[in-house]
């Protein structure tokens, strides 16, 4: 077990147990009160007695009296002053009210204590979690393309296959690969986002170009997946962000919708943009399978991959978490809908608008 949870579960074993010696100690003064105002009301007793006592013998009033201070005579009869029992009254409720106070504060402040390690120590077992399934998925996902890579040498290396066969293969392994190379690349950017770790450089780009250099990347992988990648976006669009930031973000975005779309068999992607109030949207429309519309905020959640969602074969859960915070980097946003599983998904980026820089 990590010391960081020892002391967590430690803290908590300790907050606990003050909590219930504040509450025995509420119990403990409580009785204590209750126990020395009867005593003082035995003790005004027995006075009454006495003075009565004495009255009876043939005492005076103003001796007695004088002898017994707290002591009023009236019609012969003995009887506690009125300001006695008003001063034990008082002095009863004003000891209910300490102790009621105090000890609400203090319960209070310790209910506060076991609810924030609490949650801490559940934050830290779903963190836990997260990376247990996240070593899991990895290690699943990294399996398939070296068994497909050790696949394609081993035919390399038993047979002598024709030029267009061992093409194929070659293709494969660069797939793999590349593929490969994604999620170390997609591990070790989240890692670098999260630790703060990212030079960020802001500057005028044109969204429309941006665009175009990904769909250009991604157009044979659309191909051999069916899907029609379609984009109408205007020219003179300018967004304020990273050149590389603003790259990776619509890369990420477009794969996701390639996934998803492939979990359909093939469809389309349309990508659109429009200024609107100092601010540019670029809307990625695609036809996959969609997800429950309750699930749009988990979807840029780390290691997150919703079933049915069109997180796809392969994949990390880290490429919607590195195109949130790079969003955040770049003081736009980024959102997700979708009218449910099969009905396909819209991502909408919303980067700060920029005036284009002008042409020498």
């Amino acid at each position: 077990m990590k010391a960081t949870r020892v002391f967590q579960i430690t803290a908590l074993a300790l907050v606990v147990v003050s909590a219930v010696q504040v509450g025995w100690w509420l119990f403990d003064q409580h009785a204590y009160t209750v126990e020395k105002v009867r005593a003082a009301r035995a003790a005004y007793a027995e006075q009454t007695l006495a003075a009565q006592a004495l009255l009876d013998s043939g005492t005076s009033p103003a001796r007695v009296q004088q002898l017994l201070p707290g002591i009023v005579v009236s019609g012969g009869r003995a009887a506690l002053a009125p300001e006695r029992e008003q001063t034990l009254t008082t002095e009863e409720r004003h000891r209910y009210n300490q102790y009621a106070w105090e000890g609400s504060f203090f319960l209070l402040a310790l209910a506060v204590c076991i609810a924030v390690i609490a949650r801490a120590l559940r934050a830290e077992a779903r963190v836990l979690e997260e990376q247990d399934s996240f070593l899991a998925l990895v290690s699943h996902q990294f399996k398939t393309p070296l068994a497909s890579l050790q696949l394609s040498l081993e035919t390399l290396a038993l047979r002598s296959p024709t030029p267009q066969a061992a093409r194929t293969l070659i293709d494969r392994m660069l797939a793999d690969l590349a593929r490969m190379e994604l999620m170390v690349t997609q591990i070790l950017e989240s890692a670098r986002l999260e630790r703060g770790r990212v030079e960020f450089k802001s500057e005028p780009l044109e969204l429309s170009g941006a665009v175009a250099r990904v769909v250009t990347q991604l157009e044979e992988r659309a191909r051999q997946e069916r899907t029609s990648i379609s984009s109408d976006i205007a020219a003179g669009l300018y967004v304020v962000s990273d050149p590389l930031a603003l790259d990776l973000v619509v890369r990420n975005v477009l794969e996701n919708a390639l996934a998803a779309v492939a979990g359909t068999g093939g469809g389309s992607i349309v990508l659109t943009a429009r200024a609107v109030n100092g601010e540019v949207e670029l809307s990625v429309r695609d036809s996959g399978v969609g997800f429950r519309p309750a699930d749009g905020a988990r979807l840029f959640e780390k290691f997150t991959r919703l079933p049915g969602s069109g997180a796809g074969q392969y994949g990390t859960g880290l490429g919607l978490f590195i195109v949130r915070r790079l969003m955040e980097l770049a003081r736009g946003r980024v959102s997700a809908h979708s009218d449910g599983v099969g009905q396909g998904a819209q991502f909408v980026l919303t980067w700060p608008a920029a005036a284009p820089e002008p042409r020498p």
